[in-house]
């Protein structure tokens, strides 16, 4: 295919979406940092915004490079990306750099990389081309088994380094799964396992394992005549049963201290306000104070006199709730929505399997991200340490979400050219 004739089929709108985001996550990371004494420069490199424009430059450059691919690379390299990034992910555990309790890091000069932000695209190509088979359906025990294993691999990997917040994106890659043929249940008692995980830690256990075994006996009762079914219910309450068990094993053996904290936080936020519960709190507080218009432009008070920590990478939503107020946030919101209802319409448009898998595995993971982020800074989910994406500083967290949105951008673009198998 041409160059000018691949131009024309580049999804522009996912582009200028992509553009958007990156443009005010910069303006707010050089918000959030502003010093009205100093009034430094946007292109400062010894800020992090100017740092960040660095990034934003050189993730532009990988975004054409990935144009220039063969489309046919993606598939044909997918599982030896995967095993690059899972032998990293190894190496992290023997001799990667510590920060901030996780060692997650790759220290190069002074230059830091965090191998398990790019393992995420890894993972979802690999997890793609295993399923481009007319063989392999999400209804099979053993298609469904070994999909679980790509993913729980750098899951693993990735909690070994302390970094259980990194570790439960890769939970995102059940999307395409699901959206592949798993079986619904599957996803259901999923999404009970970790209501009854935070229904735990504010009801007796007791208690809920008496609710397990009414509502068992109340489905047991509704399908005794289908005994396929009787057995997925059995099973089911059987895990749900096992994780509300396990639960006091995670939070005192799985989890470092300060993750402990952050959980029980959430559940009680005054068990530890000048702590734990702290950067939620100031975070809140920030949102809070911008009210309907904001604040205004590098005039957030909050912001100013560093009242939130971390307030460039994981608390970045909260300088734009500060400045922007109820309508930046709206704002903001409407365009990761749109990003992502974007790509659901172009996932669905493709013509093979591995396209359209590695498409619902990009939104699976933009969405979980986006969400959680959001959702910690406002005091509805513990605070894992996510970044936003596009917004958030960090070289590693940019390029790794440039890679993977245009690399599905590539695969689109050739949509027609369907991949065979050799």
């Amino acid at each position: 295919m041409r160059q000018d004739s691949l131009s024309q089929k580049i999804d522009w709108t996912s582009v200028l979406l992509f553009a958007a985001l990156v443009l005010a996550g910069w303006l707010n990371i050089y918000a959030a940092e502003y010093d009205p004494e100093i009034n430094q420069s946007l292109f400062d490199i010894q800020t992090s915004a100017g740092r960040q424009m660095l990034w934003i430059l050189t993730s532009v450059a990988i975004a054409f490079t990935i144009f220039f691919f063969d489309y046919k690379f993606f598939d044909s390299f997918a599982y030896i990306t995967y095993g690059i990034f899972m032998a990293m992910l190894l190496f992290i555990l023997i001799g990667g750099k510590e920060v901030a309790g996780s060692k997650s890091w790759v220290g190069i000069g002074g230059f830091g990389l965090q191998p398990s932000e790019f393992a995420k695209f890894a993972t979802a190509f690999a997890l793609a081309k295993y399923l481009d088979h007319s063989t392999r359906k999400l209804t099979n025990l053993n298609t469904l088994a070994v999909s679980f294993a790509i993913i729980l691999l750098p899951m693993g990997l990735t909690i070994l380094q302390g970094d259980t917040g990194t570790a439960l994106v890769f939970a995102a890659l059940v999307v395409p799964m699901f959206r592949e043929g798993m079986p619904p249940l599957l996803l259901i008692v999923a999404v009970s396992i970790f209501a009854v995980f935070l229904l735990t830690l504010l009801v007796s256990q007791t208690v809920i394992l008496a609710g397990i075994a009414i509502v068992t006996l109340l489905f047991l009762g509704l399908n005794a005549r289908n005994p396929k079914r009787l057995l997925y219910i059995v099973v089911s309450a059987i895990v749900v049963t096992f994780a509300v068990r396990s639960v006091d094993f995670i939070l005192t053996d799985v989890l470092q201290p300060h993750q402990q904290k952050r959980i029980l936080s959430l559940v009680n936020p005054n068990i530890d306000p000048l702590g734990a519960g702290w950067n939620v709190t100031q975070s809140k507080i920030a949102i809070g104070s911008g009210g309907f218009a904001g604040k205004g432009f590098l005039e957030g008070t909050q912001t100013k006199f560093d009242f939130v920590p971390e307030q460039t990478t994981d608390f970045i939503f909260c300088t734009i709730g500060e400045e922007h107020g109820w309508v930046g946030s709206i704002l903001v919101l409407a365009l990761f929505c749109i990003l992502l209802i974007r790509l659901s319409i172009l996932a669905e448009r493709q013509k093979s399997t591995f396209s359209r898998v590695y498409g619902y595995g990009v939104i699976g993971i933009i969405f979980f991200h986006f969400t959680v982020n959001i959702a910690m800074t406002i005091g509805l989910f513990p605070v894992i340490g996510i970044p936003l994406p596009f917004f958030s500083y960090g070289g590693s967290s940019l390029w790794a979400f440039t890679i993977l949105l245009f690399s599905f951008l590539k695969l689109d673009a050739h949509r027609m050219q369907v991949l065979q198998r050799l």
